[in-house]
């Protein structure tokens, strides 16, 4: 008996059936990476908006490497593998990796990517608490990042996370803000210190008369709840200009760093980073 009539009626026609398909090939290329231990940070930079050369911190981008060696992003494994028990490893070895990057370099400020779901999973808590213990500090120059999709699907949960961790240092940032169109009435409680707006409201913006509008809103609704602006995938000089005028804090893209592998500080550089800043408070000096 052939796969597809062992799914018999799950499937509804040959695309579901190609989609299945890709999504456990997809899971078996994550399994094995993590196997064999394939599995490493990328570092980008977000600046400061007026100062361009100054990095206020690094993101710490999951990847993985597949057998023949090539590094696979994130975009590429991460949707079809965040709602299972792998998207839960993944990000616990996000947070190892992270911890282990704040550990050696301790100028460093990180963020690091994760999603609700993983909120009370074991092993993520272990190894955040593991990371603490071993440097308390480190606390203040971690950020998590959660995406606005996933808080969006355990908001008193994810508030009393955020408050708890606020306590020990760590600061919390809402990745992809307008993607998935947040209920505003949970930005007051969930105390997010830092915004990033997603790409798709940022790419062409000065050309863009309506994204104009909708930009101008998001750095005006973060500014009433006093949390700090980030603009992602930032790929041109034109878009720096306007984000920077209307009064966007920081931006992240390919115009100010690719992702590396090999940070800046492993290559004999002193990175210009942020000072550690108090419990609860944005990336401040900008």
């Amino acid at each position: 008996m052939s796969v597809y009539d062992q799914l018999g009626d799950s499937l509804d026609s040959p695309l579901d059936y190609v989609l299945s398909q890709r999504s456990a090939s997809v899971h078996q290329m994550v399994r094995e990476a993590i196997r064999r231990r394939d599995v490493v940070l990328a570092f980008q930079p977000v600046v400061y908006t007026r100062r361009p050369l100054t990095v206020a911190f690094y993101e710490g981008l999951i990847r993985l490497l597949d057998d023949k060696r090539r590094v696979i992003p994130a975009r590429e494994f991460m949707g079809v593998a965040e709602t299972s028990e792998i998207g839960r490893i993944i990000d616990c070895l996000s947070l190892e990796l992270g911890l282990v990057a704040l550990r050696e370099e301790p100028s460093l400020r990180l963020s690091i990517n994760m999603s609700a779901r993983s909120i009370g999973y074991p092993r993520w808590t272990e190894t955040l608490h593991r990371g603490l213990a071993h440097d308390p500090d480190i606390g203040e120059r971690l950020i998590l990042e959660i995406t606005e999709a996933s808080a969006m699907l355990m908001p008193d949960i994810v508030a009393v996370f955020m408050a708890d961790l606020h306590k020990r240092g760590i600061t919390f940032a809402l990745d992809d803000f307008g993607a998935g169109y947040t209920a505003f009435r949970y930005l007051r409680d969930f105390y997010f210190d830092i915004v990033k707006i997603d790409g798709q409201f940022v790419r062409g913006i000065s050309g863009n008369a309506g994204n104009q509008v909708v930009l101008q809103a998001m750095v005006g609704l973060a500014r009433q709840f006093d949390m700090f602006t980030v603009a992602e995938a930032v790929e041109t000089a034109e878009e720096a200009a306007f984000l920077a005028e209307i009064g966007v804090e920081c931006v992240q893209g390919y115009h100010f760093g690719a992702p590396a592998l090999t940070p800046p500080w492993k290559e004999d550089a002193d990175p210009v980073l942020l000072r550690p800043r108090p419990a609860g408070g944005a990336p401040g000096g900008g």
